[in-house]
């Protein structure tokens, strides 16, 4: 069977150019995951080793869906599927075995590398991975310390900035002569120095460190030639969000066979602010000589009409390589253009519209409302709250509940007992009568000073940590969740709770999460050892991204900002809020915004644009009030710059809510 056969002819040349340096610009919709896994098919089928195969990708969610897709179309093969000796020729080889190719997000392949190497990092085997909430609990404990306030000094800015750094390569000590003579950037390294004394103490790593220590291993010579030698074929999904340190890590494990194979779309970079550099993909033909570029244009998602738009907008970029979406799809409906009153008198519209199409039979889950800045969230919630519709604002995370996070943290502190962030969690969960005092004597190695009731409770913390750590280590991970929910009493404390059948369903979710992880053990002469699973357990789930959903899909609209919205598509969608000034967006530091950086909003609505399948609606409001601020609104010139052709007027009857603004003459 030709499976090749369902590739249009610029996927088909994607998929067979197997050697040496490939860039593939892959318009919005046009089937960059079908083309990455066919590739990774393609190769195994010439005879490469499914484990010399590394796929990487940004999201969980993302390498996930890829992941599955490579199994299903590998499972698909029988000759691939027969034993070595059944092998009709020499040159198949078989993947029944182990071997399989590495599909993962940065992060995760820096994980992976950091826990195979962690004795040259200075780490101990089980170390702990600070969440986005661990890090800023610990840049606040680094601010006090240097006698700053954390109500003057965010420590969720400060920990940008840090991020950013070390997303361009840079480390603590680094940045102390970078920083200048500036009084904020002393305030940064000061705090920064104090912070990294708080994660070695803790043997712990950031997300960051995750991937700038796995870059800096990979300077190492012979650390460098391992991975190179076991990833001879590259591929990076999404290159144009790289920054610089996931581009070292590509370029290092990519250096000696030359076999990478990027996928992106230049004109889908929205994320400067995070420190991704549209060079990376813009100058990947002078990076890789004799690197070959495929094109894909052909769009399966939208209507010709959307895609017109979409072109005609992009077109204005100058940083950006020629690209034309086509599509077979029909020319479909003109672009709704709604002018509303006030912010107010635009949600009334969204929602209004959204009952008329779920009366004509469309799935609200299939409707999208999007929006630049996520205070526009609050209107609209207010409208469809009032017009009894269900919904659903992407972002509450399964794994930052609170019952979940304090499981885990007991897990990871029990492999972990350095980890102080995670002992601050657990050690009145549920509530043990340990106060602060004592807490502070525990962290400083003076438990021989507490009073004697004292030391008895420690004595029956511990004995539980030890409890928990060796179930753990004999048990599946499955088991070991529910061990722990009903060893520490959650269940029956959150018994007494109005939410509490809600929290435990979470604990019984999270424990069927871990029976994914059930099957990772060693055996010997002693029985079955689930360490492993353990570590992989926790490192998967400290590795959730912000930009993975983990929540249960719902039937409802889904509300969420343009960037979120990213790699989604639905057959109706909303931008609202097309006003000068808000989208396009102004920033306070036009001044010092490079060229590529302020062509960004015009690619964040060409994304937008291309969420979009059957229909797409926007909308602007001649007044908004923005932080208790009323201002008067003209129209984005996105908006303006759409041929008449491909728009049509909505309208939407005025009430006693929202009556037309007076018309002064002079």
């Amino acid at each position: 069977m030709d499976y090749f056969s369902e590739l249009n002819k610029a996927q088909r040349e994607a998929v067979e150019t197997t050697k040496g340096p490939l860039l593939v610009l892959a318009g919005a919709g046009a089937g960059k995951t079908k083309t990455i896994t066919y590739r990774i098919l393609n190769l195994i089928q010439k005879g490469v080793a499914p484990e010399n195969i590394l796929a990487v990708t940004f999201t969980n969610k993302a390498a996930k869906e890829m992941q599955e897709r490579v199994e299903k179309l590998l499972s698909r093969d029988k000759i691939l599927n027969l034993p070595v000796s059944m092998e009709s020729r020499p040159a198949r080889r078989s993947i029944s075995g182990d071997g399989k190719p590495f599909v993962a997000t940065f992060h995760t392949l820096g994980a992976r590398i950091i826990r195979e190497n962690y004795a040259e990092v200075g780490v101990k085997k089980h170390f702990s991975i600070y969440d986005r909430e661990d890090s800023k609990r610990a840049i606040k404990e680094s601010l006090q310390k240097n006698g700053y306030d954390p109500k003057q000094f965010e420590p969720g800015k400060i920990l940008s900035i840090i991020s950013r750094e070390k997303g361009n390569f840079v480390r603590a000590d680094e940045y102390l002569e970078l920083a200048g003579q500036s009084y904020f950037g002393d305030i940064v390294a000061q705090v920064w120095q104090d912070y990294e004394a708080i994660l070695h103490r803790e043997n712990a790593l950031d997300f960051d460190d995750l991937l700038l220590v796995a870059a800096r291993l990979l300077q190492k010579e012979e650390i460098r030639i391992i991975y190179s030698n076991k990833w001879k074929y590259v591929h990076i999904d999404e290159y144009q969000d790289t920054n610089k340190v996931q581009y070292q890590i590509a370029e290092a494990i990519a250096r000696k066979h030359q076999n990478i194979c990027a996928v992106g779309d230049i004109d889908q970079n929205i994320y400067s602010w995070r420190g991704a550099n549209i060079k990376n993909i813009l100058h990947f033909e002078k990076d890789y000589k004799d690197a070959r570029l495929v094109v894909l244009e052909e769009n399966y998602r939208s209507t010709q009409t959307i895609l017109a738009v979409a072109n005609k907008i992009i077109e204005k970029n100058k940083f950006r390589k020629e690209k034309i979406l086509t599509t077979k799809n029909a020319v479909g409906e003109r672009v709704g253009i709604f002018e509303a009153l006030t912010e107010n008198h635009e949600a009334e519209f969204v929602v209004e519209k959204v009952k008329e199409l779920h009366k004509k039979g469309v799935n609200l889950s299939e409707i999208a409302v999007l929006y630049r800045a996520n205070f526009q969230s609050r209107v609209l919630e207010e409208e469809f709250l009032a017009g009894d519709l269900p919904y659903q604002v992407l972002g509450t995370k399964f794994f930052e509940r609170k019952e979940v996070k304090d499981i885990l943290a007991f897990l990871r502190f029990c492999l972990n007992p350095e980890s102080i962030s995670d002992l601050k969690r657990i050690i009145n969960v549920p509530p043990r009568g340990i106060g602060k005092t004592t807490l502070l004597k525990i962290v400083e190695g003076k438990e021989e000073l507490l009073p004697a009731n004292m030391k008895v409770k420690m004595a029956s913390f511990r004995e539980l940590l030890r409890k928990i750590k060796n179930f753990a280590l004999q048990n599946p991970p499955s088991k070991t969740i529910l061990f722990i929910a009903e060893e520490i009493g959650l269940n029956k404390n959150l018994e007494k709770s109005e939410e509490g059948l809600e929290r435990m369903e979470n604990i019984k979710e999270l424990a069927v999460l871990a029976s994914r992880y059930d099957k990772i053990f060693i055996e010997d002469e002693q029985g079955k050892k689930w360490e492993e699973a353990v570590e992989k357990l926790l490192e998967d789930t400290s590795l959730v991204s912000d930009q993975d959903s983990d929540q249960k899909e719902k039937d409802g609209v889904r509300l969420m900002t343009v960037h979120a919205s990213k790699g989604l598509e639905f057959s109706y969608v909303f931008v609202t809020g097309l006003e000068e000034g808000l989208f396009p967006h102004d920033r306070d530091d036009d001044e010092n915004v490079s060229e590529e950086e302020a062509e960004e909003e015009r690619r964040l609505f060409y994304v937008a644009i291309t969420r979009a399948k059957k229909k797409l609606f926007l909308s602007y409001a001649q007044t908004r009030t923005i932080f208790g601020s009323k201002g008067v609104n003209i129209p984005s010139e996105f908006i303006l710059e759409i041929p008449d052709e491909y728009t049509e007027r909505e309208f939407l009857g005025y009430t006693p809510k929202h009556k037309p603004l007076l018309h002064i003459e002079f």
